[in-house]
């Protein structure tokens, strides 16, 4: 997460809320850890509550915005420059904000040192061409394979990993980018967007927006992707990344 929540992430709290399936899969992934490390750690939003945890963020706006959370402790900092020593924690964790990193080489060898077992990241698959948003904002589709790294990166720089697919639920409380599938009018909510740092990124969303606004009134969105009203969850091309320790 970089210092750009500074100026967007007034309201983070309130639009990014965790969702319990999603938390329930990096729960099972975390294993028997006790002390975790959460970087680049937003709001809290996912942390653990029967474990003891602490939080890595650039951000003091995001900061500001954490819950309170019994014992966590939420220190100034980034992924490139942890302020621990060597095999400080059981685990850690860094969910949906590689992609703000300025050095994501960097971050994750930085995750390794000061961890002694399992590192668990939740990402994108920019091989994924995420939902249907892309038809409106076909720039989503470069802008996320110019900040996301490819899956193979992080067998790299990590050893053994394995990649799991998190399926999106119908009703997901969090509002990340493609979050909201089967729930388009969402997308017109200025607000709900904010909670996406890709819209603060791209240049003429306003217009996309009035375009499916126009395709929701005229039934063009439900013929082209009706379809999805049926499911309950969609894999949007989400991904948990788990290393083997």
């Amino acid at each position: 997460m970089d210092a750009t929540y500074d100026r967007i992430g007034g309201d983070y709290a309130a639009t990014r809320r965790p969702d319990p399936r999603i938390a329930a899969a990096v729960e099972r992934a975390l294993g028997n850890a006790d002390i975790v490390l959460n970087v680049g750690a937003g709001t809290g939003a996912y942390e653990p509550e029967d474990r003891r945890t602490v939080a890595v963020e650039p951000s003091i706006t995001m900061i500001r915005q954490r819950r309170s959370r019994g014992s966590a402790l939420a220190v100034q900092g980034r992924a490139e420059a942890l302020p621990f020593a060597d095999r400080r924690f059981d685990a850690a964790m860094a969910l949906l904000t590689i992609h703000h990193w300025t050095d994501p080489v960097r971050g994750l060898q930085d995750m390794r040192r000061v961890t002694r077992g399992r590192i668990v990241l939740l990402t994108f698959d920019p091989a994924s061409r995420g939902t249907w948003l892309t038809d409106y904002l076909p720039g989503l589709i470069a802008l996320d394979a110019a900040q996301l790294p490819a899956m193979s990166f992080y067998g790299e720089y990590l050893g053994k990993v394995d990649i799991l697919p998190v399926p999106i639920p119908d009703d997901c409380t969090d509002g990340f980018l493609y979050a909201f599938w089967r729930r388009p009018s969402a997308y017109l909510d200025p607000a709900r967007r904010a909670g996406s740092s890709s819209f603060w990124a791209l240049p003429n969303v306003d217009a996309a927006m009035w375009r499916l606004e126009d395709d929701l009134k005229s039934g063009v969105w439900t013929r082209r992707y009706g379809h999805l009203l049926k499911e309950e969850v969609f894999d949007a091309g989400y991904r948990l990344v788990v290393t083997a320790r």
